[in-house]
């Protein structure tokens, strides 16, 4: 599984963009949500408006995991004013990392992280945070085996139906 690069999604990837998001949501949460709430769920979360929207803040980056000129997950990031919780100017946010089912345990996770952690350097960020639900272990295990730690919860709502999120973040080491 060598050649799985990183790279940045543009404004005409967005048709990509959409349909990779829609169907790695459904792999991982459909099986425990109400197809309603699902499908309520992607129709506004995926939607064309709004991952434009998404796509033109400078706030923001998506990044694909390819194979073989395949997208196979992606990953997004938040900084500044566009992070969904802690507003701090020297923090990011990893809001997603997604990878298809199929590439499950193919190291593409690590790889759209390394990313994530180059981009907050980059930025020179403080620290690097993020919101993993918490019957989501295999995640959970992930950010724990990156050197994150836990530090709070929050309330996310999937159409009627509240979650909890472990917040958990990650303090960068300067050089």
């Amino acid at each position: 599984m060598h050649n799985i690069e990183a790279i940045k999604v543009t404004i005409n990837e967005i048709d990509q963009l959409q349909k990779i998001g829609k169907q790695t949501f459904s792999e991982t949460f459909s099986a425990s949500n109400s197809e309603e709430n699902m499908n309520n769920y992607l129709e506004e979360g995926f939607s064309i408006d709004r991952l434009t929207t998404e796509l033109n803040d400078e706030n923001a980056a998506f990044f694909f995991a390819t194979f073989n000129n395949n997208i196979i997950g992606y990953l997004k990031l938040n900084f500044g004013t566009s992070q969904t919780e802690i507003k701090d100017e020297k923090a990011l946010e990893i809001e997603r990392i997604y990878v298809l089912k199929e590439f499950h345990g193919k190291k593409v996770g690590q790889i759209l992280y390394d990313k994530a952690i180059e981009v907050a350097i980059q930025k020179k960020a403080d620290y690097v945070w993020l919101g993993v639900w918490e019957e989501n272990p295999r995640a959970i295990s992930f950010y724990k085996k990156n050197g994150f730690i836990e530090f709070d919860k929050h309330i996310f709502k999937l159409g009627n139906d509240e979650q909890t999120d472990i917040m958990m973040k990650l303090e960068l080491i300067k050089n």
